[in-house]
Formats: structure tokens, sequence, C-alpha cells
């Protein structure tokens, strides 16, 4: 199986890994599977915009970091049990508009979540790539 070798709580680089193995592998498993290709995003702003919409969040979503943790950990938690999720954001930009410190911002909100799932001892791998 495809995320044998990957820790169950983490957030790293996509690597050698292919988005479509990673989704057959969370379908196998019965994980959720969450995809973003962020290639046309710009800024802080645009990055929240596409995760909200590629993940379904609710109209109300504040497209901040703070909402995008909320819509990640909680609002996921009060919805019912959880087999684990599978993660992919792809092509994060790399701009003067979004810069290494945005970037790791955004990671940690992920990193966050990994920690927060796994403290209920539910699989949460996030998987990532840059422009």
């Amino acid at each position: 199986m495809l995320l044998q070798t990957v820790r169950p709580n983490i957030v790293q680089s996509i690597r050698a890994f292919r988005v479509d193995d990673l989704m057959r592998a969370a379908q196998e498993l019965g994980h959720h599977f969450l995809y973003a290709n962020l290639g046309q995003a710009q800024s802080k702003q645009d990055v929240l915009e596409v995760i909200a919409d590629a993940f379904l969040f609710p109209p109300h979503f504040g497209k901040n970091l703070d909402a995008l943790n909320d819509c990640m950990t909680d609002q996921v938690f009060k919805s019912g049990a959880q087999a684990g999720f599978v993660v992919v954001l792809e092509q994060l930009p790399d701009n003067a508009r979004f810069d290494r410190e945005a970037r790791e911002q955004l990671l940690d909100v992920f990193r966050d979540t990994a920690d927060f799932w796994a403290d209920r001892k539910i699989p949460f791998r996030c998987f990532y790539s840059f422009q």
C-alpha cells in the first residue's frame, strides 16, 4: 500500500508521489481526499479562495488562516466520525505576493491540523508542491 511508508499525521513535500496514486490510496483506505491546484493563485487571499472552493467549505468561510484551521478541524470533527484524510496542495505560489513566510504560515495551519487529528487517532496526511 502506497501510504504504509508515510507517517499517519504529517505535512510533507509530495516528492515522488503522484496525485492520482494518492487519491487511489485514500479511496482504498476509506479516507477523505482533498485536492487543491493552486497554480493560478498569486496571493494569500487567492490561495485561501482556491482551497475553500476545492474543499467545499461553507459559504460563511472567513478566508483567513484561523477560519481555515476551524474548517479543517472543529467543523469536521463535529460532523461525525472520520476515517482519515489525504490532502494535496499542488503548486503553492512562490512569488512576492505569496512569499516563504506566507507559505510557512499556511503549512503551519496544516501542521496544526495534523496534530489535531493525531490527538484523536485519525490519520491526516498533507502533501504539497511549489510552482
